[in-house]
C-alpha cells in the first residue's frame, strides 16, 4: 500500500485516516502497539522515532536503561480493517535513543541481519519463506490456575464429544477433519472472512481449509514472500484470524496442542534460496530435483534441528505435539513426499521454480522473525560447510525393521532439552552478528524461569487421577 514516507502521508490524506497505530514485536512473538492522531504524526517519526518504555517489554531493557524508540517502516503500512476509527498501521523497528543504532534484541532487526548475511555469503541473495500456520477456533474457553485449582475447558460444536445429544449431529470424529464439506465443516464462511480481510490489507492467500483435528482446526496458506516480509505477514495473519474469530463469537488459538488425543497445530515452513532471479535449489539430476546447495541446506537443518526448535517450537506445549509414535515430524531425516520426515521435498510441481524444502517441526506459537532466521542460518551453515544430510528415507518410518528404526534419531522431547541444545550449539547463529549472545541468553533465561519452571512446579490435573488415592 505504501513504499515511501510520501506514500504514507498520501494514503493518510486520501483515505482521511484519523489515527496511526505503531506496532512492534517482543522476543516471544507478541505484538504490541500504541496509537497517535494523524495530526500529531509527522515525517520526523521516520527519522527521530517515537519513544516507549523498553523495560516494560519482556526480554528487552532493564529499568535503568528503559528508554527506546520506534522507527516505522513505510513499506509495512496498511489500513487496519477492524478499528472503528480509520487507522493506519505501521510496523516498526526498534532503536537505541542514545546511539541511534538498531536494537540487537529486536526480532525484526535480527531477521533483516539474517537476510543481509545471506547476501554476504554469496550463496544467494534472496530467501523465500512460506509458512502453513494451523489454528483452532473454539466457541467456549475457560481456564485458571491458582494455589488450589487448575483446569481448562474448551468446546466447539464440531467436537466429537458433543455427539451424545442436544445437537444436530455431524460432529467430526478425532483425526477426521481433513477437507470435509459443509455442513460438517461449519467454519467455511468464517475462514473466507479471514481470507478476504487478509486480501484487503494486501496479503496474497493461496488456499484455506479445515484441518485434520476435530473441534475447529483450520489452516490458511499465504503465498511465499521474502523472509522478513513473510514474518510481517504472519504476525498480521495471526492478528486477523483472532479478530475475525472474535467478531464471530469464537476464540482462535495458535497453541500447538490444545486437545488431547487429536492432532496438534503445526507450521510447516517452506523455504528456498534464489540468486539473480533464479533458484539455486534445483538440479534435474539430483534426488527429488535437489541441487547440492539444497542438499547441504537440508544437512544444516538436520544438524542444528534441536537448537532451531528452541525458537521454532518454543513452548512447553509444543512437545505435546512433537512426540514419538504419531504423525509428528520428529524424525531427523529427509524425504520426498514423506510427511513423517522433518524435512520434506514437495513434489506437486516439476517446475524448477517450485523446488523448495519444507521444514515440518515448527509450530505457530513461535516468533517468526527468530524462527525463520534460525532456519536460514542453519541452512547456510550446511551449505558453507557442505554438511551431507545422508541418504533420504522414502519408506514408512513407522513400519521400519527394528535395526533400521534404531538408526533414526529424533528431535528432543522437551523445551528444556532444546534450550540445552541451543546453549551448546549456537555458533551458527552468531555468524555475521545475526543473533547475539545477550539475546540468546535472555531468551533462554526467560523460558526456563517463566515457562519451564512455572509448569514444572504446578500439579497437573491428571496427577489427581493417578495419585490422589495412593
Amino acid at each position: 500500500m505504501a513504499a515511501t514516507v510520501k506514500d504514507v502521508f498520501d494514503l493518510i490524506k486520501s483515505e482521511d485516516l484519523k489515527m496511526v497505530d505503531m506496532r512492534f514485536i517482543d522476543p516471544f512473538g507478541v505484538w504490541h502497539h500504541f496509537s497517535l492522531s494523524t495530526k500529531e504524526f509527522s515525517e520526523d517519526a521516520f527519522e527521530e522515532g517515537l519513544g516507549f518504555d523498553g523495560s516494560s517489554i519482556r526480554g528487552f531493557q532493564t529499568i535503568n536503561e528503559s528508554d527506546m524508540i520506534l522507527i516505522p517502516d513505510p513499506t509495512s503500512a496498511f489500513i487496519d480493517p477492524f478499528f472503528e476509527v480509520p487507522s493506519l498501521v505501521l510496523i516498526c523497528d526498534i532503536y537505541d535513543p542514545i546511539t541511534h543504532q538498531a536494537y540487537n534484541k529486536d526480532p525484526r532487526y535480527i531477521s533483516k541481519k539474517a537476510e543481509a548475511y545471506l547476501k554476504q555469503t554469496g550463496i544467494a541473495d534472496t530467501a523465500f519463506f512460506g509458512p502453513e500456520a494451523e489454528f483452532f477456533l473454539f466457541n467456549d474457553v475457560a481456564y485458571t490456575t491458582t494455589a488450589n485449582t487448575g483446569f481448562y475447558q474448551i468446546d466447539s460444536p464440531e467436537g466429537w464429544w458433543n455427539s451424545g445429544g442436544g445437537g444436530l449431529g455431524g460432529q467430526i470424529p478425532a483425526k477426521r477433519g481433513y477437507f470435509p464439506c459443509p455442513p460438517v465443516d461449519s467454519l467455511q464462511d468464517v475462514r473466507t472472512q479471514m481470507v478476504l480481510t487478509m486480501e484487503q490489507v494486501g496479503m496474497e492467500v493461496e488456499v484455506h481449509h479445515h484441518e485434520v483435528g476435530t473441534a475447529g482446526q483450520c489452516e490458511i496458506d499465504l503465498r511465499f514472500d521474502t523472509m522478513t516480509r513473510m514474518a510481517d505477514k504472519l504476525i498480521t495473519y495471526k492478528y486477523i484470524v483472532k479478530q475475525v474469530a472474535r467478531l464471530n463469537g469464537m476464540s482462535a488459538t495458535f497453541m500447538p496442542k490444545p486437545l488431547f488425543e487429536d492432532n496438534g497445530s503445526g507450521m510447516h515452513t517452506h523455504q528456498s534460496l534464489w540468486k539473480g532471479g533464479e533458484t539455486v535449489m534445483y538440479d534435474e539430476a539430483g534426488y527429488a530435483g535437489l541441487s547440492d546447495v539444497a542438499r547441504y541446506y537440508i544437512g544444516g537443518l538436520l544438524k542444528h534441528a534441536a537448537a532451531i526448535l528452541a525458537f521454532a517450537a518454543p513452548s512447553t506445549n509444543s512437545y505435546k505435539r512433537l512426540v514419538p509414535g504419531y504423525e509428528a515430524p520428529i524424525n531427523l531425516v529427509y524425504s520426498q513426499r514423506n510427511r513423517s520426515a522433518i524435512c520434506r521435498i514437495p513434489m506437486y510441481s516439476s517446475s524448477p521454480k517450485a523446488k523448495r524444502i519444507e521444514f515440518r517441526a515448527p509450530d505457530p506459537s513461535c516468533n517468526p522473525y527468530l524462527a525463520f532466521s534460525a532456519m536460514l542460518m542453519a541452512g547456510l551453515d550446511g551449505v558453507q560447510n557442505q554438511i551431507d544430510p545422508g541418504a533420504p528415507i522414502d519408506k514408512d518410518l513407522y513400519d521400519l525393521p527394528p535395526d533400521e528404526a534404531a538408526q533414526i534419531t529424533n528431535t528432543p522431547g522437551t523445551l528444556d532439552a532444546v534450550l540445552d541444545a541451543l546453549e551448546a550449539d549456537k555458533e551458527f547463529l552468531l555468524q555475521g552478528d545475526v543473533f547475539t549472545e545477550d539475546l540468546i541468553d535472555a531468551y533462554i533465561d526467560y523460558k526456563r524461569t517463566e515457562e519451564i519452571d512455572a509448569v514444572r512446579l504446578r500439579p497437573h490435573p491428571y496427577e489427581f487421577n493417578l495419585y490422589f488415592d495412593i
